[in-house]
């Protein structure tokens, strides 16, 4: 038992802190100087801008790297609720598309509580989305419906009987439009502090 606890204890530790202002681009990075080069090899490798990328995991699990759905309620203490979602981590990837990802890609010791994989993870999506429904990378509304609805989900326009999902999508692109503000005065300075 106490083997146990000392394990969940060393486990815990080494979760990493999520950044004190999810709000502020330049702040994030300050704060997890490491995620700046992880975020722009993603942005580069699937030509996703940086915004977008930072504004889904802001969106999805507010930059937590143990963040899970809600687990599954019981009515009348017996009768079991919906089955909670497989989503969980930063990009709140679920099993299928996580799957989808390692098999895309080669990497197979990904892991959704990394931030380095979830941001991959996240550009990759980003960029199916492009090519199979032809939305533009830099679309941050469309692509973040798509995110949440699943590319089939989206072709078929489930988000339109959802007024809330769409209202967070708007939400999602001016959270990008503000990060892409705020990047312009702190990324060159990221982008030579790398080159050191």
């Amino acid at each position: 038992m106490v083997l146990g606890v000392l394990g969940s204890l060393l486990l815990a530790s080494c979760t990493t802190a999520p950044p004190r202002d999810i709000d502020d681009a330049c702040a994030i990075f300050e704060q997890h100087e490491d995620w700046f080069a992880d975020a722009n090899a993603a942005s580069q490798r699937w030509g996703v801008p940086l915004p977008i990328l930072l504004a889904i995991i802001h969106q999805e699990s507010s930059f937590q790297a143990d963040a899970r759905p809600p687990p599954r309620t019981w009515y009348l203490g017996f009768i079991p609720g919906p089955r909670p979602s497989s989503a969980h981590g930063y990009s709140q990837a679920l099993d299928g598309s996580w799957d989808d990802y390692i098999a895309a890609t080669g990497n197979h010791g990904a892991e959704r509580d990394q931030f380095d994989d979830a941001v991959d993870f996240i550009g990759w999506y980003v960029s199916e989305t492009a090519r199979r429904n032809g939305v533009a990378k830099h679309d941050a509304y469309h692509q973040y419906l798509a995110y949440h609805e699943g590319q089939g989900g989206f072709a078929k326009r489930s988000y339109r009987s959802k007024p809330w999902l769409m209202e967070r999508a708007r939400q999602v692109s001016r959270q990008a439009a503000r990060y892409r503000a705020q990047l312009g005065r702190c990324e060159p300075p990221l982008a030579a502090r790398r080159l050191i």
